[in-house]
């Protein structure tokens, strides 16, 4: 059996950076909190936490009088309610995502009513949005533009930094077609960062001569799961967070096992599903 890691995987450069710059804190004073988690993923939690490294969910959960922006972002309001407070700031905000955020306020200040192509939900999104200062939506669904009581002259659509080249394409593409009317204006700024273009293009490259691709990451994570989706197109493919999601039975009758990670997802990690799988393989 023959198991294969895709040529790009596991901890994007935003990531690392912010990894770093909060480890480098965290020794420094004894510890640190970051307003969110720093990347989703537990195991890189875990292992921060054992530095000092605290995680709050909410601005009033803040005891010290410093906390660490996540690589996702927030709005600007949320940094002026912390420094209202009088808390200093570590922003470890992803250079891809600080670049979605200032194409969002560029946009809204031009006038554009501001569409982001991603998951509402999701803390990166609802960052970008903070930026456009609430001129706009976040939407997987073109059609959502329909519903508001006047469809906006002049809009500016920008993307989630983790979705699909091709399905913001798409979405684009309808959004034209059911929108466009006389006179109006749209603004398109592709900000689908690098690493997670190349990460998709190796693991469907790895996905499309494999019999079998594990997806490494937590499923709260929009790139990992992103990949997975990417990769299930192409061939049979199982999400797992660590090495006991593994069912033996996933692997009988696979000659090629083809592996990838989610922009998160640390080295030690892929490292211990991969001795898995080699010691699974020895008993088939």
């Amino acid at each position: 059996m023959r198991i294969e890691k895709a040529n790009e995987l596991g901890l994007c450069f935003g990531v690392k950076r912010a990894i770093g710059i909060v480890e480098k804190v965290a020794r420094e004073q004894g510890g640190i909190e970051t307003l969110g988690a720093l990347a989703h993923n537990q195991q890189v939690i875990e292992k921060l936490a054992a530095i000092g490294v605290r995680v709050v969910k909410d601005i009033n959960d803040i005891q010290g009088d410093t906390v660490a922006i996540s690589s996702h972002g927030v709005s600007p309001h949320v940094e002026e309610v912390i420094r209202a407070k009088h808390i200093k700031i570590i922003n470890t905000t992803c250079p891809s995502v600080r670049r979605a955020q200032l194409a969002a306020q560029r946009l809204a200040k031009a006038s554009f009513f501001v569409v982001v192509y991603g998951d509402a939900k999701h803390i990166e999104v609802k960052g970008v949005l903070g930026w456009a200062d609430g001129k706009g939506i976040a939407t997987l669904d073109e059609n959502l533009l329909k519903k508001l009581d006047q469809v906006p002259r002049r809009l500016g659509i920008l993307s989630q930094t983790t979705q699909i080249p091709e399905h913001f394409t798409e979405f684009v593409k309808k959004l034209v077609d059911s929108t466009l009317t006389k006179n109006a204006e749209l603004y398109i700024i592709d900000t689908i960062c690098h690493s997670t273009r190349k990460r998709q293009t190796a693991a469907i490259k790895l996905a499309e001569k494999a019999d079998l691709m594990l997806v490494i990451g937590s499923r709260t994570s929009a790139n990992t799961n992103r990949l997975a989706e990417l990769c299930a197109v192409v061939t049979k493919t199982y999400l797992v967070e660590t090495t006991e999601e593994i069912k033996p039975s996933w692997l009988k009758g696979k000659q090629h096992i083809g592996i990838t990670a989610g922009a998160s997802t640390d080295e030690q990690t892929i490292n211990e599903v991969v001795a898995c799988l080699e010691a699974l393989a020895k008993g088939l």
